[in-house]
């Protein structure tokens, strides 16, 4: 029997930022002051995530119940292994991303940046409440307040395509949640009486197998922001919103709440063994399978850069489904440790962009050549990133792609290996590409600075045009994606404290 540790830790995670929101509006005149209030609730949350660490470690959990509805429909908290995992991982990026968003919003002389500093933080509470929810209500109402706080982020710039995307984005979000996922919940409280989270799954016994499948294809349907196509297409109309927001979109608030909320619903909500006797696992898998090495091969197609990075999210977001799917100890142990090692991988990626945004107002691939020496920390920061997404050692992505291959050995899937082995060779081609582009492709300036150097050759003439040179993006921007690099590589190292975790919800799940 698992010790239950009664505590409000939990709640002031999820309330920091919030009274933070407070502070950053009256502190709207006053820049360094607002930015002040952001940074220390960022780091106020990440410490107050590590408290409870220890406890978690201890093999307890701590639980918090804040209002009762109805039998069977509290808005409750509780603090597990799964769920501190995805609290560490989403509170440490949000103290790096505060940091990068100053720089960017700075250099770029950004309107409404009180704005956007707000919703930012209420996004990063609504992730902390789907972290910590110890039911499917509780859940159901704080992902749909990060749909709702995120909105206005993808509308930032406020032209004419950005308020298109974010309708798009916030119609697929909130529609399909609504008539798919709140169905879903409807028909599990029918059946169950309970919408509580249960290591082994609460639906077993309780409805007709036909209904059981009913109830598991409105889930999957309804947690769009997991982007599983067909509804994926939000996620790179998305792309419109300043690069922070599309780092935070793809690294730590949305989608991978998507399939943080996946993954609960498969593992605590169905459970392991009912999904095998359905047999609607391998059907899942499949299907994730598809969106793996499709949106690998349109995102080939793709010269924007943060396009290229929009499809692979979609495609890697999928490994988590596929991996979670097998229902083996490798699998589950893969899919929540991508979620992790995707996020360090992923935000360094989109950092870089936005940095090579800020330095030099280019967004595609093909005007990037020689870029990686005028800008040799962002690129090699970007490279180890790549690294990751390929799976390539010592970058963390190996680690999340070894044991997907385990899984599928152990779940005796030979096809899933040939889909995991495919996807690398796909990710190795839309990546390098971009790698060889800045590295070993010459420079426009470099073309030109030659070419004139041969016409002028002994007339003693100057090109004024070599003078002017690519520099770095701001410091805070720069530091940050160094950062967020370095931790794709101590995870590779040093995985064990997340492995331990992710081992923990294997252990209560099979």
């Amino acid at each position: 029997m698992v010790e239950i540790v009664h505590s409000a830790a939990p709640l002031c995670a999820i309330g920091v930022s919030l009274v933070a929101v407070i502070l950053m509006v009256i502190s709207k005149g006053y820049p360094n002051l607002r930015e002040f209030w952001t940074i220390g609730a960022s780091i106020l949350k990440f410490s107050i995530v590590v408290s409870m660490l220890p406890t978690i470690l201890d093999g307890k959990v701590i639980e918090y119940s804040l209002y009762s509805i109805l039998p069977g429909l509290d808005i409750k908290f509780r603090v597990d292994p799964m769920g501190i995992f995805f609290a560490l991982t989403a509170s440490f990026l949000w103290i790096i991303t505060s940091f990068y968003s100053i720089g960017y919003m700075r250099a770029l002389k950004e309107h409404a940046q009180t704005r956007y500093f707000s919703f930012f933080a209420i996004a990063l509470s609504a992730t902390m409440g789907v972290a910590f929810s110890a039911n499917l209500f509780t859940t159901f109402l704080f992902y749909e307040l990060i749909t709702l706080s995120t909105f206005p982020l993808v509308a930032h710039t406020e032209t004419p395509e950005a308020i298109k995307s974010s309708r798009r984005y916030i119609a697929y979000l909130l529609g399909t949640s609504i008539a798919f996922q709140l169905s879903a919940i409807f028909l599990t409280y029918n059946a169950t009486g309970t919408l509580e989270f249960s290591n082994h799954g609460i639906l077993a016994g309780k409805a007709p197998d036909m209904l059981l499948i009913i109830i598991f294809i409105l889930f999957m349907a309804g947690i769009t922001k997991a982007a599983m196509m067909p509804f994926h297409s939000w996620l790179p109309a998305a792309m419109v919103a300043p690069t922070p927001v599309s780092a935070l979109l793809h690294a730590v608030a949305v989608v991978k709440t998507g399939v943080f909320v996946l993954l609960k619903v498969i593992l605590f909500v169905f459970g392991v063994d009912l999904l095998s006797k359905l047999g609607v696992g391998t059907a899942l898998a499949y299907f994730a399978s598809f969106t793996i090495i499709v949106a690998s091969f349109i995102a080939l197609r793709q010269d924007n850069l943060k396009l290229r990075l929009a499809y692979s999210t979609i495609s890697q977001l999928s490994y988590v489904v596929l991996a979670v799917a097998l229902l083996t100890p490798g699998g589950i142990t893969a899919s929540i440790m991508h979620i992790i090692i995707h996020a360090f991988g992923k935000i360094t990626l989109f950092f870089a962009a936005g940095a090579i945004y800020v330095a030099t107002r280019k967004t595609n691939i093909s005007e990037l050549n020689g870029i990686g020496k005028q800008m040799p920390l962002t690129m090699a920061a970007f490279t180890i990133g790549v690294l990751s997404m390929i799976g390539v050692p010592p970058a963390a992505g190996f680690i999340s792609k070894w044991y997907m291959i385990s899984g599928s050995i152990e779940a005796r899937q030979i096809p899933f290996i040939i889909v995991i082995a495919a996807s690398t060779i796909l990710n190795a081609c839309y990546f390098l590409p971009i790698v060889y582009t800045a590295y070993f492709k010459r420079h426009d300036n470099e073309i030109y600075n030659e070419e004139w150097r041969m016409l002028n050759k002994g007339y003693g003439m100057i090109n004024l045009n070599s003078e002017v040179r690519i520099k770095e993006a701001p410091p805070l921007m720069v530091v940050s994606l160094i950062l967020t690099a370095i931790g794709t590589l101590v995870l590779f190292f040093w995985p064990s404290l997340f492995l331990e975790l992710a081992r923990m919800v294997v252990g209560v799940v099979i």
